[in-house]
């Protein structure tokens, strides 16, 4: 799938079907929150969410008072949709992007994706997904990636997913990774069904990666 059919499934969504009617809506991000603080959250951190859509992490966010948050998304209208819940906004940066091709002006302590990676199924998406990863978050940061489990879906919102446990997903991100921490999810549904995760946090071991 090109970056403009990615674009157009997603906007399609988000412009068709309102919050509670996707798989992934939870109302309180309570996993995702906690697997930061894990990773060493402080308010002065810079905190991007890959692949955020509608999410409510950046609410939780603005609300815990954290000073620098930006949200990435292939679709426009899940960012309009978000802006328009947050009282404050514009204290967040809002990036309308493929993650697989977007150039970071900036890096960041801490990368967030519980909905992106795992819709990137050739090998060519998953090195430019790194490649991103590598450029965007500091020697030492931490990402928080959240994808389907290897038990979990073959499929969601019509598409094509990979499953990882934490060892194929280390595999991936490769030696500039150190897996910190993994868990097992099961996400309940807004509908009532069970689709089994698997959270692992990753830290940037050090090396050259200049912005340019």
């Amino acid at each position: 799938m090109t970056a403009a059919d990615r674009q157009t499934h997603w906007e399609g969504v988000y412009t068709t079907k309102a919050e509670t009617e996707v798989s992934w809506y939870e109302d309180t991000p309570e996993l995702s929150l906690a697997l930061l603080h894990e990773a060493g959250l402080t308010p002065d951190m810079s905190v991007i969410d890959v692949g955020g859509g509608t999410s409510r992490l950046v609410d939780a966010l603005e609300a815990l008072g954290q000073a620098h948050v930006t949200v990435l998304d292939l679709s426009a209208a899940a960012l309009e949709t978000a802006k328009a819940r947050l009282a404050n906004a514009d204290l967040v940066r809002w990036i309308a992007a493929d993650v697989t091709a977007w150039i970071p002006d900036r890096q960041y302590d801490l990368w967030h994706d519980r909905a992106a990676f795992h819709f990137l199924t050739t090998a060519e998406e998953q090195e430019a997904y790194v490649r991103v990863l590598v450029h965007a978050l500091k020697d030492g940061g931490k990402a928080v990636i959240g994808t389907f489990a290897p038990d979990g879906p073959e499929t969601c919102s019509g598409l094509p997913v990979a499953r990882y446990d934490a060892e194929s997903l280390q595999a991936v991100l490769g030696a500039r990774f150190k897996l910190a921490a993994t868990r097992r999810y099961q996400h309940i549904t807004p509908w009532g069904s069970v689709q089994n995760f698997q959270f692992s946090t990753f830290e940037k071991v050090g090396g050259a990666n200049a912005l340019a």
